[in-house]
């Protein structure tokens, strides 16, 4: 139950990121240099963590399939997709964002079933079908404009889908701050590659931010430090597949935020959503309480 527990919290924390996000993005208006300052804060942070720690020591003892999934997961998760990510939010409305990045359950599932020979049972479908479903009545959603913005979030969120994947089947040999920081770090330098090769003189001004652009880069920077810590503690503990389908659960964070402080309105939709989205967390809760059941009970001992 372990891996539900931090998959709430992960969703909790993607919810509030997405909505702060769309507002960090207009502010500095330079998304690819937004991102890579950003995620470069997270790699010194995590980075700092792994020294402290002595878990860097762990790294000298990584296999070569190990040290090459660390590398795929720093390129295809995190690099490019949050230049594609972050560009296509400065575009578009943050509910739009926040719904097609869920689709990522959908992505992962058929990925996640032939590949780390995970199980969709008919219940668990419905529960992800529940959560999926619920993210189309609330308030701000105005329906999809199939814009080029859309288009590159999708293209982010396919590459995140991979990346998950490719993270999933080392977790359960390599701490997760070893993958957070591979994903941050690898990440960063790439990004930060590409910011002086496509924006230099945007780059070149980071240090001329101002304390409003400087404050939605922190608070931002915070927000996505928690965020990958707990989503690897979480696919590390849980299925791939019901990790990512309780992170769906994050656009009702998102659209909550955009009724309170955006639209202003808090209609009967928004409840039926927030019922939905608790029904199938509440269903894939029970299911992996089940399944932990049946799991300790087959390793348990015979009595007498």
């Amino acid at each position: 139950m372990r891996g539900i527990h931090l998959a709430l919290v992960t969703a909790l924390i993607s919810g509030v990121s997405i909505f702060v996000n769309k507002y960090a993005v207009d502010a500095i208006r330079q998304p690819l240099v937004f991102t890579s300052v950003k995620n470069a804060g997270v790699a010194v942070l995590i980075l700092t963590i792994l020294f402290a720690g002595r878990k860097w020591k762990q790294i000298s003892k990584l296999t070569r399939k190990e040290r090459v999934y660390l590398l795929l997961i720093g390129v295809i998760g995190g690099s490019i997709p949050f230049y594609l990510f972050f560009t296509g939010l400065a575009t578009i409305p943050a509910i739009n964002g926040a719904i097609i990045q869920k689709t990522l359950v959908i992505w992962v599932t058929i990925l996640a079933i032939p590949f780390l020979k995970e199980k969709l049972t008919r219940k668990a479908a419905l529960a992800v079908a529940i959560l999926f479903g619920a993210n189309v009545l609330v308030g701000g959603f105005s329906g999809f404009k199939w814009s080029t913005g859309e288009g590159l979030i999708l293209a982010a969120t396919l590459l995140w889908a991979v990346e998950t994947v490719l993270a999933k089947k080392i977790l359960p040999t390599v701490d997760p701050d070893i993958v957070t920081a591979a994903r941050m770090g690898i990440g960063a330098v790439i990004l930060l590659i590409m910011s002086a090769i496509m924006q230099p003189a945007a780059l070149g001004k980071v240090t001329a931010l101002n304390l409003t652009q400087m404050a939605w880069v922190g608070v931002t920077m915070v927000l996505l430090f928690f965020y990958v810590r707990t989503w690897y503690r979480a696919l590390k503990y849980a299925p791939a597949i019901t990790v990512t389908a309780i992170l769906v659960a994050s656009t009702l964070i998102t659209n909550v935020l955009s009724a309170v402080f955006v639209t202003h309105t808090v209609s009967g939709m928004m409840v039926a959503q927030a019922a939905l989205m608790m029904a199938g967390v509440g269903t894939l809760w029970r299911l992996t309480k089940a399944e932990a059941t049946i799991n300790e009970a087959a390793v348990s001992p015979a009595s007498g």
